[in-house]
């Protein structure tokens, strides 16, 4: 029971930060000095990663007539929408998840070379992870400093280029090669660069997630195998429902949040937590 108790812990961490760009494997790495789940290396290490496909199903729930790229006859529809009989095909959907794809390619390429390893054996640890928090932290409010007299040129996501989400997945990998950066943080950052609203770059990250997240998950699960104890079993369902439930609130509440204001304060936030998991791990552990 007391292994459950952690898992709705680092379920609602996990939802948490997740969507903030304040790096959700900063909090999860501070948490478990703290909460350690009794369990294997080799199934904390899956359960890191697999947890968060609760988070990304709050995304499909929120997200879905944004992603699902078919409708029927009727209703509010695009002069670009195409008919097969009485289905409608929302062209600019698909056109969106091209676009998608494309940003997933640098990602792809990171994985296949086996690049995530290289980086992971050199940056996940309290040092790499406070040294990607605070610098992201500081990248954050130069960016916004920057932005605060430019107007973008992409305010939605219909209007972000195949060049703007290409560059976007560039950045993503920022995040893939130094944990503690942030995957949602360094894509929004990256996207505020280049001229993407706000809004846009937040919920562009968010869809983005949604087949990397689905990938790395599945790649964790083969690698790790399916000979899952039940005790493992409800760790992870536990985690993965937690998640899902604290998703849906953070990314609504988040949403209507940057409608009127910056992410200053999360780049503040970020140097902040990683003073303390270096003071942490330096002076007090």
């Amino acid at each position: 029971m007391l292994e459950i108790l952690k898992a709705i812990f680092f379920g609602i961490v996990e939802g948490i930060t997740e969507w903030l760009p304040i790096s959700s494997t900063g909090h999860m790495i501070l948490l478990n000095e703290f909460l350690t789940l009794e369990v294997s290396k080799s199934f904390w290490d899956m359960f890191l990663v697999v947890v968060q496909l609760g988070a990304i199903l709050a995304v499909v729930l929120l997200f879905w007539a944004k992603i699902w790229p078919f409708g029927i006859k009727g209703g509010k529809g695009e002069r670009t929408d195409v008919f097969l009989g009485k289905v409608r095909i929302k062209t600019d959907i698909f056109m969106m998840w091209f676009k998608i794809v494309a940003a997933c390619l640098p990602a792809i390429l990171f994985k296949v070379l086996h690049l995530d390893e290289v980086c992971d054996r050199y940056f996940y640890n309290p040092i790499g992870v406070s040294i990607a928090l605070i610098t992201f932290g500081i990248i954050f409010i130069l960016v916004e400093n920057l932005n605060k007299n430019r107007t973008p040129i992409a305010f939605k996501i219909s209007e972000i280029t195949w060049k703007m989400a290409l560059l976007i997945g560039v950045f993503q990998l920022l995040a893939a090669a130094f944990p503690g950066t942030s995957r949602s943080g360094a894509t929004i950052v990256g996207a505020l660069l280049i001229g993407v609203s706000r809004t846009a770059a937040s919920e562009f990250t968010f869809i983005l997630a949604i087949p990397v997240m689905f990938g790395a998950s599945l790649l964790e699960i083969l690698d790790f195998g399916f000979h899952l104890t039940g005790l493992e079993v409800a760790i992870l369902a536990t985690g993965m429902i937690t998640a899902f439930i604290v998703s849906v609130v953070v990314i609504k509440l988040l949403l209507s949040y940057i409608r009127k204001h910056d992410f200053k304060v999360f780049g503040w936030y970020r140097i902040v937590l990683g003073i303390i998991v270096l003071l942490y791990f330096f002076l007090i552990k």
